[in-house]
């Protein structure tokens, strides 16, 4: 209820006469808070009922809203129906007019269960809007646009919204959308998770007029209970970028100033050294990763597999991936063989029977077995000199591919260009442990549920790295210690290892102020504590 009173005031703006819509009103959480407010403006309390609309596709929370509702002075107009499917006023058949104040909290439904015709209807929506959105867009997003042509020119929107709509690429229409629609948007950001029964950050934004805006204003805030206050605080004007994802507003200006200055001083992207790529796609990997008994089971040869650092990410727990960690993988009956006959081998005995498995297990029907011929050769990618282990808790790594294998789509490979020396496929793993890096991981990469970091190639190819003239200083160094440092790392010391690497690194070889690279560290650890908050209590703030 502050959150919703809150953003219900702001809307309404003082205005008794204001039209007011939620567009998802589930059971009138927004739609009491914003009769409330209009009551105490109202000249003529019993018309307040009128100017307040609700719709809901769920004809059972429109019913228990009607209940809930029923003890107010105030009875508001309840449409139960699709929103997505209803026209805007400036459309033909549009029959619910327009509004001074759009309020809400969208649902929050994602690709994988947002499908069918409901979708289809949201998304063509959004679309006579001029914002297209992939396919990957959960279901806030079209809502939020169509919501916003309900809008008078000189109308409020006031919403609710994941925190993702500052960080995933998805929601780049949006941002885009925001910026060329409204005249003035206001964000809030918490601190803290604000519902109980959900694992995610929420943002609350706040627009009005039309025209288009090239500067926003930023509050921060620790839970709802601080939402009163901002009135009295003023706001941080932010310029997003006008492309990509607006992450770094998630920390204060003078955080993202130290950030930006040092990164652009001493650091490169990871592209500079290689491109990260991705590992090879099999489509069944239970069935081509195999251990060393099924292959001594079915006698298959060095003919029929290739060496590989088994799915997922877990084992790479060091600096690097050593021919001995390979082989300590394959006594324990980890997936350590890609099946990838050599081109010019022959169907054999061994390899028939074990095709034969395949077949029966149904795996030539996978998608991109079919699509593939003959469907038992997967595209193997040869050996990259680096690991990059794209989707974390803590942060992403680079580990050296010191074993010389092959490895899956489990993880990105980072193969060096032919102009650096061989030493920076060791130096990498190591020197990557610093506060810029792992700040510019969190800037660049995606948060998902659960507080999982994922990076895909182009953002891993924007982690910013220390450039060659700062590894090859602070390299000999970190050289001499980099066992030690390793098992510390192992044994998940890992904090203890950064702090040796800023000291180093940032410190003796950039020459960067302790209470600078301070201010990085713990930004970085202020947006991973966010991150990882999806996953703990309300009270769990930093």
């Amino acid at each position: 209820m502050p959150i919703a009173r809150y953003l219900s005031e702001w809307a309404i703006g003082g205005r008794a006469e204001a039209r007011v819509l939620d567009p998802s009103c589930g059971e009138g959480v927004f739609l009491r808070a914003a009769g409330h407010i209009l009551s105490d403006l109202a000249v003529v309390p019993g018309t307040i009922g009128e100017q307040l609309c609700g719709v809901e596709i769920n004809q059972a929370a429109v019913d228990e809203t009607r209940r809930l509702l029923a003890a107010e002075t105030f009875v508001p107009r309840l449409v139960a129906a699709d929103f997505a499917s209803l026209m805007s006023p400036t459309e033909m058949f549009g029959d619910l007019g327009s509004f001074d104040a759009v309020i809400g909290n969208p649902p929050y439904v994602r690709y994988q269960l947002h499908t069918g015709a409901a979708r289809r209807v949201s998304i063509e929506a959004a679309l006579r809007q001029g914002v297209r959105l992939s396919g990957l867009a959960s279901s806030w997003a079209a809502l939020l646009v169509h919501a916003g042509s309900f809008l008078k020119p000189d109308g409020r929107l006031a919403m609710v919204l994941p925190a993702e709509l500052l960080t995933v690429g998805y929601a780049e229409p949006i941002r885009r959308w925001l910026r060329r629609r409204f005249a003035s948007v206001t964000l809030v950001l918490f601190e803290r998770l604000q519902f109980h029964d959900a694992l995610e950050n929420i943002v609350l934004l706040m627009a009005e007029g039309e025209g288009g805006c090239s500067a926003f204003s930023l509050h921060h805030v620790r839970d709802a209970d601080e939402l009163p206050q901002l009135q009295r605080c003023p706001a941080v004007g932010v310029s997003p970028a006008s492309d990509g994802r607006w992450t770094d507003l998630l920390l204060p200006a003078d955080e993202v100033e130290v950030f930006a200055h040092i990164a652009d001083t001493h650091f490169v992207p990871l592209s500079a050294y290689g491109a990260p790529e991705l590992g090879t796609v099999t489509g069944a990997n239970a069935y081509f990763a195999l251990n060393e008994n099924t292959r001594q089971d079915y006698g298959l040869t060095e003919e029929h597999v290739t060496a590989i650092s088994p799915p997922g990410t877990r084992h790479l727990r060091g600096l690097h991936f050593m021919p001995g960690d390979w082989d300590d993988l394959r006594h324990q009956g980890m997936p350590i063989w890609l099946l990838w006959p050599s081109p010019t081998s022959e169907v054999d005995e061994a390899l028939g029977r074990y095709l034969a498995l395949g077949e029966q297990l149904g795996v030539p029907s996978a998608y991109k077995c079919r699509m593939r011929s003959p469907w038992w050769r997967p595209p193997k990618v040869d050996a990259p000199h680096l690991f990059f282990t794209y989707m974390s808790h803590r942060f992403p790594r680079l580990v050296s591919n010191d074993a010389s294998v092959s490895f899956l789509n489990s993880m990105h490979g980072v193969r060096l260009l032919n102009s650096w020396p061989r030493w920076i496929a060791k130096a990498l793993p190591l020197l990557a442990l610093n506060s810029v890096t792992l700040l510019g991981a969190e800037l660049h990469g995606r948060s998902y549920g659960g507080g999982v970091l994922k990076m895909e190639p182009r953002e891993a190819a924007a982690l910013p790295m220390p450039n060659f003239e700062a590894a090859e200083s602070a390299w000999p160094t970190l050289e001499s210690e980099s066992k030690a440092l390793d098992s510390e790392l192992r044994n998940g010391n890992w904090e203890a290892v950064v702090a040796r690497v800023d000291e180093v690194l940032l410190h003796q070889t950039m020459g960067v102020l302790p209470g600078k690279s301070s201010r990085v560290r713990l930004a970085g650890e202020g947006m991973r504590e966010r991150r990882l908050g999806r996953s703990r209590s309300v009270t769990g703030a930093r």
